[in-house]
């Protein structure tokens, strides 16, 4: 360690003794080494509040995690605060509920309304893999049951409070908090924390990208004693080409191939980032009007809670919603709810661009086009966001031959094409411009929600290029200050 880290080196280490008066900390109890499971528990003046209350999702052993009695006192909670609405930072909402937790959750009033269809979503999708698995048998655990319920995921969202932007809201006694903008989906914002008067905790949250279509670049934010600063891509670079020429690229190849264009996307913000861009090219006759399906009942409704939270967009979008236009929808976009008009999709010929959920292939409906599309030749699969490690995304991208889906190995026969430029997280570049912008200098920082590589190198970064005390989080890691 060099003199300069000794100096400002604050403790870290694990106690069983709870936080003294006047004192604080930290326990990273996900997104530390992995990107997913996003759960930061802070103790300040015999307070605690859980920042995020994300789900892990990915492997077998990141899911089994899910499972496991949690390492921290529900019942002592006093409040929880998110920072967005995606299932890794907010899907263990409904198993805190169902544990005994009856505090408010606060988050913005968008992250609110999609927590109203991901949290139910989530709990249907766990009991549907408990009843597939009471009916084929593929459970160690007779009878399989789901994480949680439908009901779980409804108590959950009747602890929800407004958490306003920009503006300092106390949360308890000695806790307030100030949530700014930080452009990565609707509603999403970064978290500082001020306890009594002279500590502060920030959390950057899921950071935005720059000078992209919808949502405002991300707002600065202050810095304290420590900062939690995410890092999925803490070391590479996004591609540098246009956006807009290599979406019209894949489009254009789809069309020579004369099959469809099947786009796996995350259903909140990726698809409708999507449709802004493809209407955009449109408009430019850059590619001609085609069909565009848009097949997933949650990728529906939340571009219509896109549309309600207007204010939340750009002046360019706002621009185009004053004169009439809907920017997030092309001249033939058909919004797709039932599972009979998706079926139907697979009877369609010709070039036509399937936009589905899961965005990294891991389920919905996608599966089922992977699975009647992916071994034709005609077929062209662009996958638009960040793959990890272990999921169906990830095979494909990386030039396998074939991929189960459905129990049975599929061959990959079709084209398959990535832009890393869609990703609704910030590259290297764009972290560090971003955390240039904040006020003032952390006394320490650590890393998360990335991958062991990204977050060592994101950690070297800040140490080599702002001379920041950096270091990545480990799992249940307690920092103390």
């Amino acid at each position: 360690m060099s003199e300069l880290d000794s100096n400002k080196c604050d403790v870290a280490h694990t106690t069983k003794h709870g936080v003294t008066s006047g004192s604080a900390r930290v326990t990273f109890l996900g997104a530390a080494m992995t990107v997913t499971g996003s759960k930061f528990l802070l103790e300040y003046d015999r307070n605690k509040v859980l920042v995020d209350c994300g789900l892990f999702q990915g492997t077998k052993d990141l899911r089994l995690q899910n499972w496991q009695e949690p390492s921290f006192d529900i019942a002592g909670l006093d409040a929880v605060v998110l920072t967005h609405a995606h299932i890794d930072h907010s899907g263990y909402l409904p198993l805190l509920w169902r544990k005994g937790y009856r505090g408010p959750i606060y988050a913005t009033a968008p992250t609110c309304r999609l927590l109203e269809i991901l949290l139910p979503d989530s709990a249907r999708l766990q009991e549907e893999e408990a009843r597939f698995a009471n009916e084929h048998g593929t459970s160690q655990h007779v009878p399989a049951k789901p994480l949680y319920s439908y009901e779980d995921a409804m108590g959950a969202l009747d602890l929800l409070r407004p958490l306003e932007k920009n503006k300092t809201q106390k949360l308890l006694t000695s806790i307030a908090v100030t949530a700014r903008s930080t452009g990565h989906i609707l509603g999403a914002v970064s978290l500082t924390f001020d306890l009594g008067k002279d500590k502060r905790v920030s959390f950057t949250g899921d950071v935005g990208r720059y000078d992209v279509p919808i949502l405002p670049d991300p707002s600065p934010m202050d810095y304290g004693d420590l900062l939690i600063c995410e890092s999925t891509y803490g070391d590479r670079l996004h591609s540098q080409a246009s956006l807009e020429e290599e979406l019209a690229r894949s489009v254009k190849s789809a069309m020579h191939r004369k099959g469809p264009l099947i786009i796996p996307a995350f259903a909140v913000g990726r698809t409708q980032h999507l449709l802004y861009m493809l209407a955009e090219l449109e408009r430019s006759g850059a590619i001609p009007e085609l069909p565009v399906y848009v097949d997933s009942p949650m990728a529906v409704d939340v571009t219509a809670i896109y549309r309600q939270f207007k204010d939340e967009f750009d002046e360019e979008a706002k621009g185009l919603m004053s004169s009439g236009e809907f920017p997030l929808r092309t001249a033939k976009t058909v919004f797709c709810r039932s599972r009979e008009e998706s079926m139907r999709l697979n009877d369609l010929k010709g070039t036509r661009i399937i936009i589905s959920a899961s965005g990294m292939v891991t389920g919905g409906r996608v599966l089922h086009h992977m699975a009647h599309w992916l071994d034709r030749e005609e077929t062209t699969v662009l996958l638009v966001g960040y793959q990890a490690h272990g999921t169906r995304g990830r095979i494909i991208q990386s030039g396998a031959k074939e991929v189960k889906i459905f129990g049975r190995m599929v061959p990959i026969r079709g084209r398959v094409e990535t832009i890393s430029g869609l990703s609704a997280h910030a590259d290297r570049g764009e972290l560090l411009r971003f955390l240039r912008a904040g006020t003032g200098t952390p006394g320490q920082v650590k890393i998360v929600h990335g991958e062991p590589e990204a977050a060592r190198a994101f950690s070297a970064t800040l140490r080599k290029e702002l001379n920041w005390n950096s270091a990545p989080a480990e799992s249940n890691e307690i920092v103390e200050f």
